[in-house]
C-alpha cells in the first residue's frame, strides 16, 4: 500500500512538472532564440554605423578592433560589402577583400534597403548558422550592407543547457515530492500495518492481540477501537463457550456414572424380558459418556496447542503403534511403521498422541481382515508429512470435505462413534500450526494425512 500511494504521488508530481516545464521550456528557448537575434542585430547596427562614413567615402572601415574580437569567436563572423556586393570588411579573411557576396539572398535584400535575418545551412562550415543583414544608408541612400553569422550550434548549446537545468529541476522535484510522499503514506499505512498484524495474530488464535489506537487518522484509530472491540467480544464469546463446554462435560460426568451404576444394579436384580432394553440403555450412557468426555477434550485443544515446541516425531509415533498393536490383532488387523528417527516437529506431546489416536481408531474401524494400516512419516521440503493409511470402503470426495465437522459420521460408520474424532485431529493440528486432510488412497481406502512444520531439533548441552 505505501508503494502504491508513493507511485500516485511520484506519478502526479512529473505529470505537474511536465505540464509546467513543457511550456516554460519551450518559451525560454523561444527567448534565447529572440535574443540572440537582437544581440546579432545590434552589432550588426553598431558596425554599420562604424562604416557608413567610410562606406560613402569608398575606404576602408575603421572596424579592425571589432573584427579582431569576432575572428576570435569560432564560427562568428562579420562581412562588409560595398554597393557592388564585393567585401571591403571579413572577420574571418581580413587579407581576402573584394569578394563577390550577391549571390547571398540576404545581401542582395539588405543592398536593396531590407533587413534580413534567419537561419541557413553553410556548407563551408557543415552547420546552421543565424545571420542577420542590414543595409548601411544615410538619407536613404545605399551605401553598402553588413552581414553578420553566429552559428546556431551557440544557441543549441543555450537551449540543451536550459532543458537541463529545468529536467534537474524537475527531478530534484520529483524526488522531493516522493520523501515526502513516503513520509505521508508511512503515516496513513503504518496504523494499517499494525491492524493487519493484530488480525494476522487473532486469526492464527492469539484472540488477546489488539492493534493500537494512539496513531494515524482519527478514522483509523476509531477503525482500530472497532476492531479491537469486536476482537474482544470474540474472544468473551469463545471463552464462554470452552468454558460452557468444559463445565457441562465436568458436570455431566458424575451424574452419568452414577446412572451407568444404578443401571447397573438394575439389571443384575431385574427379569430376563427387561435385559435387552436395560443393555441397550446402558450402552447409550456409556455412548453419552464418550460424546461427554469428547466434548471436553475440544474445549481443550486450545490449551494443548498453546505451547507448541520442538518434538521428536519418531518416539511419539512409534510408542502410540505399539500400544495399538494389540488392539489391532483383536481385530485381525496389522499395523506397519516406516519413519525416520531426525524428525522434529513444531508440535506439543499430548497433541501428537491425541491425533495419532484418533486417526489409528478410525482406520481401525473401516479396516478389513488380514489387511494392514499404513503408519508413515515422509519430510517434504520444511514439513513432515504423517500418514495413516487403511483399505476400508474409502468416501468420495464431498464426504472428505465434511469429514472434520463436528458429529459428522460416514455412511459405513460404525455404531457407538461420536463423530468428533477427525474435529479434534483438524483442531489439534491447526492449532500447532499444520494442517490435516483426507485423501483417497490407490487400490480403496482412505489415506489419513497431518502436515506439520518441521524444525530443528533440541540437543541436550
Amino acid at each position: 500500500m505505501t508503494r502504491r500511494l508513493v507511485l500516485s504521488y511520484v506519478v502526479l508530481t512529473v505529470l505537474v512538472v511536465v505540464a509546467l516545464a513543457w511550456p516554460l521550456g519551450h518559451t525560454f528557448s523561444s527567448r534565447e532564440r529572440d535574443q540572440l537575434f537582437r544581440d546579432i542585430e545590434h552589432d550588426a547596427q553598431v558596425i554599420a554605423t562604424l562604416s557608413e562614413d567610410a562606406l560613402e567615402q569608398h575606404t576602408k572601415p575603421p572596424i579592425d578592433a571589432t573584427l579582431a574580437r569576432y575572428a576570435k569567436n569560432p564560427g562568428g563572423r562579420i562581412v562588409v560589402v560595398d554597393t557592388s556586393g564585393h567585401s571591403v570588411a571579413d572577420s574571418q579573411q581580413p587579407a581576402n577583400l573584394g569578394v563577390d557576396f550577391t549571390n547571398r539572398a540576404e545581401i542582395r535584400a539588405a543592398l536593396r534597403g531590407r533587413l534580413a535575418e534567419g537561419q541557413r545551412h553553410s556548407k563551408t562550415l557543415n552547420g546552421d548558422l543565424l545571420f542577420v543583414a542590414i543595409p548601411v544608408a544615410s538619407s536613404g541612400v545605399v551605401h553598402g550592407a553588413v552581414r553578420v553569422t553566429y552559428p546556431s550550434s551557440t544557441l543549441d548549446t543555450r537551449i540543451r543547457n536550459l532543458w537541463i537545468a529545468l529536467a534537474s529541476l524537475g527531478v530534484i522535484v520529483v524526488a522531493i515530492a516522493a520523501a515526502i510522499g513516503f513520509g505521508l503514506a508511512r503515516l496513513v499505512t503504518s496504523p494499517v500495518e499494525r491492524l493487519k498484524t493484530a488480525a494476522r495474530h487473532i486469526a492464527a488464535g492469539d484472540l488477546g492481540a489488539r492493534a493500537p489506537t494512539d496513531s494515524g487518522a482519527p478514522e483509523l484509530r476509531e477503525l482500530a477501537m472497532v476492531f479491537n472491540d469486536s476482537a474482544a467480544q470474540v474472544q468473551a464469546a469463545l471463552d464462554a463457550q470452552q468454558a460452557f463446554v468444559a463445565d457441562a462435560s465436568h458436570q455431566l460426568r458424575t451424574p452419568l456414572a452414577a446412572l451407568r451404576l444404578q443401571l447397573e444394579n438394575i439389571e443384575s436384580r431385574a427379569p430376563a424380558q427387561l435385559q435387552g432394553d436395560l443393555a441397550a440403555a446402558r450402552s447409550e450412557t456409556a455412548r453419552l459418556t464418550r460424546i461427554t468426555d469428547t466434548l471436553l477434550t475440544l474445549a481443550r485443544v486450545p490449551e494443548t496447542t498453546s505451547a507448541v515446541a520442538p518434538v521428536a516425531l519418531a518416539p511419539v509415533v512409534r510408542a502410540r503403534v505399539d500400544t495399538w498393536q494389540s488392539v489391532a490383532a483383536e481385530v485381525g488387523v496389522s499395523i506397519s511403521l516406516v519413519t525416520p528417527d531426525d524428525v522434529w516437529v513444531l508440535a506439543t506431546t499430548d497433541a501428537l498422541e491425541q491425533i495419532l489416536d484418533n486417526l489409528i481408531d478410525n482406520a481401525l474401524e473401516v479396516a478389513p481382515d488380514a489387511s494392514v494400516v499404513a503408519v508413515s512419516v515422509d519430510v517434504v521440503d520444511d514439513h513432515a508429512v504423517l500418514h495413516v493409511a487403511d483399505r476400508g470402503p474409502g468416501l468420495d470426495a464431498d464426504q472428505r470435505a465434511r469429514a472434520f465437522d463436528r458429529f459428522w459420521r460416514g455412511p459405513d460408520a460404525s455404531p457407538g462413534g461420536t463423530g468428533l474424532g477427525l474435529a479434534i485431529v483438524g483442531q489439534l493440528a491447526n492449532g500447532c500450526g499444520g494442517t490435516a486432510q483426507l485423501l483417497a488412497r490407490d487400490g480403496g481406502g482412505i489415506d489419513a494425512v497431518v502436515t506439520l512444520r518441521v524444525t530443528r531439533p533440541i540437543r541436550p548441552a
